[in-house]
């Protein structure tokens, strides 16, 4: 099968969405579909505003037209629902073509969080991006049960995976600073709520990795933090390896894709009782979900990492591939399309 991929973010940046969806067209290409990628890449871009290194493709309507006219793919599925993927969704309404849609992030939650933006207007906004769609795809049923509230339809449940032979548990390094060694993982953005992380009193060391527009000012506001900057591969495996918990202070994320990360690693994970955390961690088992973070963190010290990667072992991109696959809906002329 020939499956056309629209992607508003894709490498070199690396995020929740890219790391899905890079082990996806890995899986389905080992298994012989022809995957087509339209991503940032291959257009002119602008830096992201608030996050200029998020590259958003400039007037990409025609070139995606271009691309999915040449391609003539079996199936279309939107990832994203930037520049690109609302060229490719005009694209599939003009031409009255089935497609699907992915929702990833909670991006009316991550607008407020820097703009006075009301989550009605912005859910209304998302809700009509999202209503032709065949099939919007989300990874929790927490997420689900959400979105149902703000009128979404056609949901279906889309599981996420984990490297389990890159993340695996190691012999800990000796991370600088006292014990034990208190970790968050990802970007380092507003939306992330990290303060809720690095304002806890806690023993030993709090170490942030990761990189993003808030990084300067959090490393001025809380100097005994160590900041790593962005780390990845071998290197990202081995220092949450060497934690003794991950702590997931974000209140926004639809999954958290590092907690799985984390797990795999033997290494638990301390979170607040919201969507994502609430559907990954098995309570009192890999980690701990609690609205006072400061005691699931505490608790999360008692925990056996054994068990963590006994869970992290049965999520892997295998599964998601065959799943992502079932979803697919040939791109023919749909029987009737919703609202344009």
């Amino acid at each position: 099968m020939k499956i056309a991929i629209v992607t508003d973010t894709w490498l070199p940046e690396v995020n929740g969405v890219v790391v899905t969806m890079q082990h996806t067209v890995q899986e389905l290409t080992a298994r012989g579909h022809d995957i087509v990628l339209i991503t940032p890449n291959g257009f002119r871009t602008i830096g992201m505003p608030g996050y200029r290194t998020i590259r958003l493709a400039l007037f990409p309507k025609h070139g995606v037209a271009r691309m999915l006219d040449a391609e003539q793919p079996d199936a279309i599925h939107i990832s994203t629902e930037g520049p690109l993927g609302l060229a490719a969704r005009r694209y599939c309404l003009d031409r009255k073509l089935d497609f699907t849609t992915c929702y990833h992030t909670r991006f009316p939650e991550y607008v407020r969080a820097r703009a006075p933006v009301p989550l009605g207007v912005s859910y209304a906004w998302m809700r009509r991006f999202h209503r032709p769609a065949s099939r919007v795809m989300v990874s929790t049923r927490s997420l689900a049960r959400d979105l149902t509230a703000y009128g979404f339809g056609n949901i279906v449940l889309w599981n996420k995976g984990v490297d389990t032979e890159l993340f695996r548990p190691r012999e800990k390094r000796e991370l600088n600073g006292e014990q034990p060694i208190w970790m968050y993982v990802g970007r380092v953005a507003v939306e992330k709520n990290l303060k809720a992380f690095l304002s806890l009193e806690l023993p030993g060391t709090k170490y942030v990795v990761g990189d993003g527009p808030d990084l300067e000012m959090l490393k001025a506001r809380y100097a005994s933090a160590r900041f790593t900057g962005f780390l990845l591969g071998q290197d990202l495996a081995r220092h949450l390896a060497s934690a003794d918990v991950m702590v997931f202070p974000s209140r926004t994320d639809t999954y958290g894709l590092v907690q799985l990360e984390a797990m795999a690693c033997g290494v638990p994970v301390a979170a607040f009782p919201v969507t994502g955390p609430l559907d990954i961690i098995e309570q009192g088992v890999t980690g701990f979900c609690d609205e006072d973070l400061r005691r699931a963190a505490l608790a999360c010290l008692e925990l056996d990492g054994t068990r963590c990667r006994d869970y992290a072992l049965k999520h892997g991109w295998g599964q998601v591939a065959t799943q992502f696959l079932d979803y697919m809906v040939p791109a023919s002329p749909a029987r009737e399309r919703l609202a344009g």
